[in-house]
C-alpha cells in the first residue's frame, strides 16, 4: 500500500516539527522479500525480521529480533525523547508488537501529550483496535487514491498545529 513511503515523505516534508521515531522496509534478495529492516529517525538501523534468523519468536516465514524493538525502536519513540516533538512510528505490526517493552512503550507514548503518526498493520489486533477507539485519536486509511496526497495533508496539518499546541494523537 506504501505506508513506509508515506511516512518517509511525511518525515521529509515537515519544516516547522522536528520528528522521532522510526520507519521500516523490506529487505529483498533477487527480487524476493526476505526480511525487514529497522530504521530510527536518527539513522541507526538494524535488521528486525529474516527468512535466516533462527529463534523462538517467529512471525509467518520470519523470525523476529525483539532486542532491537527494544534497542532502536522503543527509545525513540520515549515521550521524554520527544517533548514538543512529533513521533512518527512505522508500523506497529504483529512483529513489533511482539515485543512487551515496546508495546508498554507504544502505551505510555498514546497516554502522553504527544503528537503522534503511526501506521497500523492492516489486520485486527486487541491492542491497535484499543488504541484507534481512543476518542483522542484519528484513523485515516491510506488508499491507493490518496497515498500521493496524503503526507502533504498531514504534514499541513500538523505544521499548523505547532508542538505547543494542545495534542490530539
Amino acid at each position: 500500500m506504501g505506508k513506509t513511503t508515506a511516512m518517509r515523505r511525511l518525515a521529509a516534508l515537515l519544516r516547522t516539527r522536528e520528528a522521532v521515531g522510526f520507519t521500516t522496509e523490506e529487505i529483498r534478495e533477487a527480487g524476493t522479500r526476505v526480511g525487514f529492516a529497522l530504521e530510527t529517525l536518527t539513522g541507526r538501523r538494524a535488521v528486525l525480521a529474516h527468512t535466516g534468523f533462527p529463534g523462538p519468536t517467529r512471525v509467518g516465514r520470519y523470525g523476529v529480533d525483539l532486542s532491537v524493538m527494544e534497542r532502536l525502536a522503543a527509545p525513540s519513540i520515549q515521550p521524554t525523547a520527544a517533548p514538543g516533538r512529533l513521533v512518527l512510528i512505522d508500523e506497529l505490526g504483529r512483529m513489533e508488537l511482539a515485543c512487551t517493552p515496546f508495546r508498554d512503550a507504544v502505551q505510555a507514548l498514546f497516554d502522553s501529550d504527544a503528537d503522534i503518526v503511526a501506521t497500523v498493520h492492516a489486520g485486527r489486533d486487541p491492542f491497535t483496535d484499543a488504541l484507534g477507539q481512543r476518542p483522542d485519536v484519528e484513523v485515516v486509511h491510506l488508499t491507493p487514491a490518496n497515498r500521493d496526497n496524503l503526507p502533504e495533508a498531514l504534514a499541513a496539518r500538523l505544521e499548523h498545529r505547532g508542538p505547543d499546541e494542545p495534542s490530539s494523537a
